[in-house]
């Protein structure tokens, strides 16, 4: 029964922050995350942060939503942070008053924008806490404030500024945020903002850093008395009932609870996890019935399914040459040209024939041209070798991300041209 579920919920990537324990380094995720992620229906896997992950972050799919939440500064250069006011000696007293955030996670920090970027590409649920929401900003080209209170507090009147990080109160340091009217954030504190007619509640607060240019895409959903952005969604992707989410807090809902209970501040507190699975849901739903919905290929008369067999010894020959390197005996090359006939009008038989081509792995033009080839593969493979026997391991793991990548794409491209050959034959037939 497990087994069952864990196919059937949806899955939410999340990315473990590191620390040094006893010694040693220990990846973790708060359990509050988990528990709302469990609570309402998916299932939380753990991306963990250790070195290479990020080159291998196809093997987590399908990913039907990312959270994303604390940890230490982005790498500044990410944002181009070098633009700022701030003189050296602020520099160093902010690296000394915030030592542990400003130590740079270069792997964390590539990790978590590599996973922005598939989920701004392909418009996979996203729901940013704290650093998470950080990070969706940078990955859409907004910048941040290296430190809140040397450049922002410092241009404001006394009577505007605010305390946004308390290291000796983690979780019951609170500052007021104002919320905009008709966004997600004001639906879900409705009940709570009408009370007090001010649309205002009071938030955690455990950040020095914070947006400082909001990127184009976003809309502002709650701002702090001295201007800082608290809150900012995507209104073009939101809509968690079609599976859309694209969201960024830099408070922590999760973590707003009442001293020594479980009890949330205001019951609007779990919402954005409850709205962001409810898109996680609908967004496995709708990708679960695009696979579903592909046209079958029509049945082939006996005339076409001769022609089929005959295409297929083709690419069966062809592939046997290609794979094993072995020469080919004069009387097979009729036999390797039907392929490369077939190669050459580009026509789709079948869908079956589609997935022999993408089994090939190799592009026949012509039968003697396909013969060369094969005769200056192992050249070709002798010389790669030597000139990756050079590479270093990171740069061997970008070359196999990307071929990897290209490999992929082709053969969505060719799935989709191939499949509209066979509609279309069929119609005009």
């Amino acid at each position: 029964m497990s087994t069952q579920l864990s196919v059937v919920l949806p899955r939410v990537l999340i990315v473990s922050r590191r620390t040094v324990r006893k010694n040693k380094f220990v990846d973790f995720v708060g359990e509050y995350h988990l528990d709302l992620i469990v609570s309402y229906g998916a299932v939380p896997v753990i991306v963990p942060r250790v070195a290479g992950v990020h080159m291998l972050l196809e093997s987590f799919e399908p990913i039907h939503g990312v959270l994303l939440c604390e940890g230490e500064d982005l790498d500044p250069s990410l944002y181009e942070a070098g633009a700022t006011d701030l003189s050296p000696e602020e520099m160093e007293e902010i690296r000394r008053l915030h030592a542990s955030d400003t130590a740079i996670d270069k792997e964390k920090d590539t990790i978590e924008l590599r996973l922005a970027e598939v989920c701004l590409k392909r418009n996979i649920p996203y729901l940013g806490i704290c650093r998470g929401s950080q990070v969706l900003n940078v990955a859409c080209g907004g910048t941040l404030y290296l430190d809140v209170e040397k450049e922002v507090s410092k241009k404001i009147s006394l009577g505007q500024k605010v305390e946004h990080i308390n290291y000796d109160d983690y979780d019951g340091h609170r500052h007021v945020v104002k919320v905009v009217e008709n966004t997600p954030l004001h639906h879900w504190f409705k009940d709570s903002l009408e009370e007090d007619g001010k649309m205002e509640i009071w938030v955690n607060s455990y950040h020095h850093q914070g947006v400082k240019k909001l990127a184009q895409r976003f809309v502002p959903m709650a701002f702090a008395p001295d201007g800082l952005i608290e809150g900012f969604y995507d209104p073009d992707s939101y809509n968690p009932e079609d599976g859309k989410f694209i969201m960024g807090l830099q408070f922590h809902p999760e973590r707003m609870r009442k001293t020594d209970s479980d009890q949330f501040d205001y019951p609007g507190c779990p919402f954005a996890y409850q709205q962001f699975v409810k898109a996680v849901i609908a967004y496995q739903k709708n990708l679960t019935s695009s696979t579903n919905t592909i046209p079958k290929a029509p049945k082939l008369n006996q005339e076409m399914e001769k022609r089929r067999k005959i295409i297929l010894k083709s690419f069966s020959l062809a592939r046997n040459i290609y794979n094993h390197g072995t020469g080919m005996h004069p009387s097979r090359e009729s036999d390797l040209e039907a392929g490369a006939e077939f190669l050459e009008s580009n026509t789709a038989l079948s869908v079956q024939q589609e997935k022999r081509l993408k089994q090939m792995g190799a592009t026949v033009r012509n039968a003697s041209w396909y013969v060369e080839r094969v005769k200056l593969n192992e050249e070709k493979e002798g010389l790669a070798r030597k000139v990756m026997g050079k590479m270093t391991v990171d740069q061997l793991y970008d070359l196999r991300s990307f071929y990897h990548m290209m490999g992929k794409i082709s053969s969505e491209i060719l799935e989709n041209k191939l499949r509209d050959m066979v509609v279309y034959e069929a119609a005009a037939s």
